[in-house]
């Protein structure tokens, strides 16, 4: 989510190694954009939390997302942000039209974003940072997928499957 609004690649100047798993597990996080609005802010950090029983579930986030669609015009504060976020991203867009994409991203060498295995020892336990300055968000280490989770995402997407094909067969 943070990636998408801020249209930033995180750590795409640093490499990818085990200096970083260790930074990450100590609470690096990459930055937030100020112009993110602050409810969406809020989410991406309790996603981020360090310990993973706190993170939302994917079935949270879809009620959490779905709530702010079905009242998003009801609601001035969010309409607020909504509205002030895309004034933002448009004066954003319009500058970068006229910027070389190219030169505008510098990637390190060893900045890797394909899947890969990585096998680190003596990692520390993950921890939340309590700075928070600047949307300098510092938090958990990466989130480790168990089976039990990814289950759990299959199993409520099928839920959501199963009541728009009885919607449909009753329309």
């Amino acid at each position: 989510m943070n990636e998408y609004l801020s249209e930033e690649i995180p750590f795409n100047d640093i490499p990818h190694d085990h200096i970083l798993a260790v930074k990450i597990c100590k609470g690096l996080r990459p930055k937030i954009s100020e112009h993110i609005p602050k409810f969406l802010v809020d989410l991406i950090m309790k996603c981020w939390d360090a310990k993973a029983e706190n993170r939302p579930s994917a079935k949270e986030l879809y009620q959490i997302l779905n709530k702010w669609n079905e009242t998003e015009f009801d609601d001035d504060e969010i309409r607020s942000q909504i509205s002030e976020y895309g004034k933002i991203r448009e004066i954003k867009f319009k500058n970068r039209s006229n910027e070389n994409k190219s030169e505008s991203i510098k990637t390190h060498p060893q900045a890797i974003y394909t899947s890969r295995l990585l096998n680190f020892e003596n990692l520390p336990e993950p921890v939340n940072s309590s700075d928070l300055s600047s949307f300098q968000v510092i938090s958990d280490d990466v989130p480790s997928v168990s089976a039990n989770l990814i289950s759990e995402c299959f199993d409520y997407l099928n839920e959501i499957n199963q009541e728009e094909d009885n919607l449909n067969d009753e329309s």
